[in-house]
């Protein structure tokens, strides 16, 4: 059995599939944190196939060490709202005010948790579970795109 996984193994089947798009040539990086392995390797495995840079954790205290070390090249914060040791939405606040440019997305399977959490941070997006790898492209391009002076915290 070979170690290479295919494209088709990286998606959950629960997740639609995007349609095949070429790598492009995005060099941002984007710090993911989500404490459930599968969907973590699945998003960063999307996100790298589409040329970012990818750092991934799996609590937000691994992602602020993280942050800390790389901040000068961290563009986007991917994180989960419901985290083990943290709420998501407040390790977002925590890191932008360390770095007010950084960009954020909140991911989350609870709706209204999700949309109110996102919509208590002016300039931070919401991502609902579960997505396609179309719509976390589509999310993250949206959020990477958006000019700094409009974030505010």
């Amino acid at each position: 059995m070979s170690q290479i996984e295919s494209s088709s193994e990286l998606i959950p089947p629960s997740l639609p599939r995007a349609p095949f798009t070429a790598p492009s040539r995005n060099r941002e990086t984007i710090l993911v944190v989500e404490d459930e392995a599968f969907v973590r390797e699945a998003m960063c495995k999307t996100l790298v196939f589409q040329g970012y840079r990818v750092l991934k954790a799996g609590l937000a205290a691994e992602a602020r060490i993280m942050f800390r070390r790389c901040r000068q090249t961290v563009s986007l914060l991917l994180t989960d709202v419901v985290l083990p040791d943290k709420n998501g939405s407040v390790l977002a606040q925590e890191l932008r005010e360390i770095c007010p440019d950084l960009k954020a997305v909140l991911v989350s399977g609870y709706p209204n948790l999700g949309m109110r959490q996102s919509g208590a941070q002016e300039g931070v997006f919401y991502l609902p579970k579960p997505f396609s790898a179309e719509s976390l492209l589509q999310t993250v391009r949206q959020a990477l795109a958006q000019k700094i002076d409009e974030i505010a915290i």
